[in-house]
């Protein structure tokens, strides 16, 4: 899926997206290439044409943090994606640029812990259980559900546990009327996935994910070839639901501590709004539920078949 020089291929797909225009130099009528020349970048970053040929070409594997920070700023890269390129260029470092967001849940702190998944603790599914008002989902940095609560699963089959968030987004053919910013939640998944998985690109299952994916859905296609890399924390959830009508809900993400890579993402709705009255409904929907082991899915609530996936 991806070639070992990762540093090199993000440092070409930047200066791509960019023109002469954009970063104030002249142009020189029309350009056999698109976006900047390697000649141009190097001379933005303050460094030689043979140094950035260097780093471009995997030649240079170790590029210090001031070339790094050059480049980010000739490239015109804002916090996110420098702290993306930072992580390429040295992942054993886990180096965090200054001024980034500190060890908080619902930060990059969260996004960029890691791709592994391993079970998760009894005492979390008891907790996310026991919640009736709020929907809560445990999942790895793949995006596999590894558990989740009753009033999860009632919000869209794509929420059992062992379906993954992203197959459900791009190849179940009800997502988008599920989703109304279908269109902006996909192009956040995948900067958000480009994010998590930082310098794991060849991670065999995200290999396999992103193979598949690429396959199936054009737009998964599409967005995966952009080089955007942006940390989602919190946000606002907009839904369709086709028991409850509309719900605007608000969602918070935290990170697991006692397992790197899984995440807590919990659903919930502003007090006294049409949306919590829905939500309160769907829950007593929820409850009607045959009690089962929150790591099984559950007979679903939607009548939405999220395995007969035919991509977008």
């Amino acid at each position: 899926m991806e070639s070992s020089n990762q540093l090199g291929e993000y440092l070409r797909s930047r200066r791509e997206l960019l023109t002469p225009d954009d970063v104030g130099l002249p142009s020189s009528g029309r350009r056999r290439v698109r976006g900047l020349r390697r000649e141009e970048t190097a001379l933005l970053a303050g460094i030689s044409v043979e140094d950035y040929l260097r780093i471009e070409q995997g030649l240079d594997r170790s590029p210090s943090d001031e070339v790094l920070d050059r480049l980010a700023a000739a490239l015109r890269l804002d916090a996110d994606a420098t702290a993306h390129l930072h992580r390429i260029a040295h992942p054993a470092s886990g180096r965090r640029r200054a001024g980034s967001a500190p060890d908080l849940a619902g930060t990059d702190a969260v996004e960029s812990s890691g791709i592994g998944r391993g079970p998760v603790g009894e005492s979390l599914v008891a907790l996310i259980e026991a919640w009736s008002g709020q929907a809560a989902v445990v999942r790895d940095g793949l995006m596999d559900v590894l558990a989740s609560n009753a009033l999860a699963r009632a919000l869209g089959p794509g929420y059992s546990p062992g379906e993954n968030l992203l197959r459900t987004l791009f190849l179940d053919p009800a997502s988008p009327t599920l989703h109304r910013d279908w269109e902006e939640l996909a192009a956040r998944s995948i900067a958000g996935l480009r994010a998590i998985a930082g310098p794991e690109l060849d991670d065999p299952r995200l290999a396999q994910l992103v193979g598949d994916l690429s396959l199936r859905s054009e737009r998964f296609r599409q967005l995966w070839a952009s080089p955007d890399v942006r940390p989602t924390g919190g946000g606002t959830a907009l839904l369709r639901h086709p028991l409850v009508g509309e719900l605007d809900l608000r969602y918070e993400k935290f990170g697991v501590e006692a397992t790197a890579g899984q995440v807590l993402v919990v659903f919930h709705a502003e007090p006294g709004t049409p949306s919590d009255a829905a939500m309160r409904r769907l829950s007593a929907i929820a409850r009607g539920e045959t009690h089962q082991d929150s790591h099984r899915s559950l007979v679903e609530p939607i009548p939405i078949d999220s395995r007969r996936h035919t991509g977008r």
